[in-house]
């Protein structure tokens, strides 16, 4: 599956993803992020079940404490 995350293309050995199997796949899982697939804002309620298909491109931002 080829896809475009935060604006690298990207080539990943699956056929089909959800938004919470990529987030594992890129070593993401369990970690706070946010994701965006084509411009949309994905709810973290909703990254198991909504698919990531061909060609996405997807934006994730992770959030850092500080102060």
């Amino acid at each position: 599956m080829n896809l475009t995350i935060n604006g690298e293309a990207k080539t990943l050995h699956h056929d089909s993803l959800t938004v919470l199997e990529l987030l594992e796949a890129l070593g993401l899982g369990g970690r706070r992020v946010a994701v965006e697939r084509n411009r949309v804002i994905v709810p973290r309620a909703e990254h198991g079940s909504t698919q990531v298909d061909e060609g996405d491109a997807i934006e994730i931002v992770s959030f850092v404490g500080g102060g």
